[in-house]
C-alpha cells in the first residue's frame, strides 16, 4: 500500500478506533503535519528492529480520543503508532 497524507490519517483513525473500541466519530484529528524523522522506522522502532539511519520524510499525526492524545507517524510506505501504552507498533507497512 502507498499512503498519502489523507489516507494515512484515515488509516490511523481506523486503527485507533479499533484499539480503543470506540467509533471513528469519537476520534478528533488534532494535527497532521509534515515532518522529517531520524531513520526509516520514523523514530518509532519496534522491539529488536534495525532500520536504516537516514532521514525519512512523512507526517506526524496527532489524534485525540476521550481526552487523551495519540501519535501516529507515517510516510508513503508505512504507518506506525508511537508510544501507545509504552510500546511502538507497526500498523501497516
Amino acid at each position: 500500500m502507498s499512503f498519502n497524507k489523507e489516507s494515512a490519517v484515515q488509516r490511523a483513525k481506523t486503527d485507533l478506533a479499533e484499539r480503543l473500541s470506540v467509533s471513528e466519530k469519537d476520534i478528533k484529528i488534532v494535527s497532521s503535519d509534515e515532518k522529517d524523522f531520524p531513520d526509516m522506522s520514523l523514530g518509532t522502532p519496534v522491539a529488536d528492529e534495525m532500520s536504516a539511519q537516514m532521514i525519512s520524510s512523512g507526517w506526524q499525526i496527532n489524534l485525540e480520543a476521550d481526552g487523551k492524545n495519540y501519535e501516529y507517524r507515517a510516510d508513503k510506505y508505512q504507518l506506525r503508532l508511537h508510544e501507545f501504552k509504552g510500546t511502538n507498533y507497526i500498523v501497516e507497512s
